[in-house]
């Protein structure tokens, strides 16, 4: 689109003056500009709603990353010698007398 300098705007505004006459031509403009701010608004906010729709697209994937980062088990306070001996779990006690037999102490 070519540039518009000063002689090509002058004849757009002397061609509207005659067109549209000197009592219209302030309410052509303030309708022009009132049209235009209503597109900037609608495109704003259909931009805000894309934004907002890819910003909730997003966020599951990082809050189950986050779940699975508070969900996974805390490391042990203190480490464990991997070499050293486990303990055998304690078994309950077997009672070795017979039934009928008193206990001595």
């Amino acid at each position: 689109m070519p540039n518009l300098g000063m002689p090509e705007i002058l004849l757009i505004l002397v061609a509207a003056l005659l067109v549209f006459g000197p009592k219209k031509l302030p309410d052509l403009g303030r309708s022009l500009g009132n049209g235009i701010r209503e597109f900037r608004k609608g495109t704003q906010g259909l931009k805000d709603e894309l934004e907002g729709s890819f910003k909730e697209e997003s966020t599951p994937v990082v809050a189950a990353a986050n779940a699975q980062t508070i969900l996974a088990p805390a490391a042990p306070a203190a480490v464990v010698n991997a070499a050293a001996p486990v303990a055998e779990p304690v078994a309950a006690p077997v009672n070795l007398h017979k039934e009928g037999e008193a206990h001595q102490a």
